[in-house]
């Protein structure tokens, strides 16, 4: 029998997700015990989701795959937002998408996203559009040195992107990156980096998770600690986000990445999806972004988004420390995506919680040294 709202749960709740990743495994993680199954297209016949749904292989391009994923779901969603719009706008054509593929489309190419962002009266660092060398030239005496240049499409975890430091990297960041349509943004000496993720229901609903600080290396997420951020900075960055939510007239969870600079929120980029940053919540919050995406994008209502210990998230990328090690620290919650390892690869997580900060900060340390290379040092930024 059907809910009140939303879709019936069991073996007519089938939720449809473009991509097969890791963030796609942990929504059916989270919605197969709301009673919903999965169905997953990728191109990789071993798409690590495939272990909790049934897999489409074939290519985001595929006309025919995406017919055929719309008409044996009840509803679709996607776990990264490099999916051709066409795709998307095929789909929501037989069944409903969210987020729909307008929020999708905003967030694919970084000039107008960009632009978005400014109509709508959210602050974005400084940026200049570049198609030639002559923009190049005209862009760096506008914003200086340092100065990082962009493809507009289809960059993530720092692919993509040239630091310029002195002209002397113009020509090589020129031959690296000057086939594409490209972005330079201002270089800004922030003080953190942090996210906001959040969830928007089908009726308008908007709940937030606590803004997160973040720390980064080689362009790649690496550790995230949520709570630690003042009310008005978890005010400012809830009203940025709501802005553009309502915009779009947005359903499912949305990220904002942020720049904190003198006390102000500069938006990096936003991502119309569950994000790294917020894995945390999994472990650490009333309901995980994964849990809630599926509601909202269910019609269901949501859940609660606020801590329930202080908590702590450690990337693994490329290879994961010793478990048994690892798992000896009270607290720890460990999350193997069941992929191969191989360098620059996310293959997992783990997710600290204590009752206290000063005792997360005890048990992080220990991790980090079971971890070893660069999170020791990492992890001293973070709590700084």
């Amino acid at each position: 029998m059907a809910d009140e709202a939303g879709l019936t749960p069991g073996a007519a709740g089938r939720i449809g997700v473009l991509g097969g990743g890791q963030l796609g495994r942990m929504l059916g993680l989270a919605g197969l015990p709301l009673g919903f199954s999965f169905l997953f297209l990728d191109p990789s016949a071993d798409a690590c989701a495939g272990s909790v749904g049934d897999l489409i292989q074939a290519g985001f391009s595929d006309p025919e795959a995406a017919r055929k994923l719309a008409a044996a779901v009840d509803v679709a969603t996607f776990d990264f937002e490099n999916v051709p719009e066409a795709t998307a706008r095929a789909i929501q054509s037989t069944c409903p998408l969210y987020p729909a593929a307008n929020a999708l489309g905003a967030g694919q190419d970084r000039s107008a996203e960009k632009a978005l962002l400014t109509r709508l009266g959210i602050q974005v660092p400084p940026y200049h559009e570049v198609s030639s060398r002559t923009d190049l030239l005209e862009g760096l005496d506008r914003l200086g040195y340092p100065a990082i240049l962009k493809t507009r499409r289809l960059g993530y975890d720092g692919k993509g992107q040239a630091l310029l430091r002195d002209p002397e990297d113009r020509e090589r960041a020129w031959q690296k990156l000057g086939d594409s349509d490209l972005v330079l943004e201002a270089f800004i000496p922030f003080e953190a980096e942090c996210s906001l993720v959040a969830v928007r229901g089908q009726d308008g609903e908007i709940r937030a998770w606590p803004l997160t600080r973040n720390v980064h290396s080689n362009g790649i997420l690496k550790l995230s600690l949520p709570g630690v951020f003042d009310q008005a900075l978890q005010s400012m960055a809830t009203g940025k986000m709501s802005a553009l939510m309502e915009h779009l007239d947005y359903t499912g969870v949305l990220t904002i990445e942020f720049f904190l600079v003198g006390g102000e929120l500069l938006v990096n980029e936003f991502a119309p999806r569950v994000h790294n940053s917020g894995h945390w919540t999994i472990d650490g919050a009333s309901c995980s972004q994964f849990e809630n995406h599926v509601r909202a994008i269910a019609g269901l209502p949501l859940g609660g988004t606020g801590m329930t210990e202080h908590s702590l998230m450690f990337n693994w990328i490329g290879e994961m420390p010793d478990r048994r090690r690892a798992l000896q620290i009270s607290g720890l919650h460990w999350h193997d995506y069941a992929k191969s390892p191989r360098p620059g690869r996310k293959i997992g997580h783990a997710t600290l919680t204590a009752p206290s900060l000063e005792d997360l900060q005890a048990k992080a340390v220990d991790l980090a040294r079971i971890a070893g290379g660069e999170f020791p040092a990492l992890l001293e930024t973070i709590f700084d």
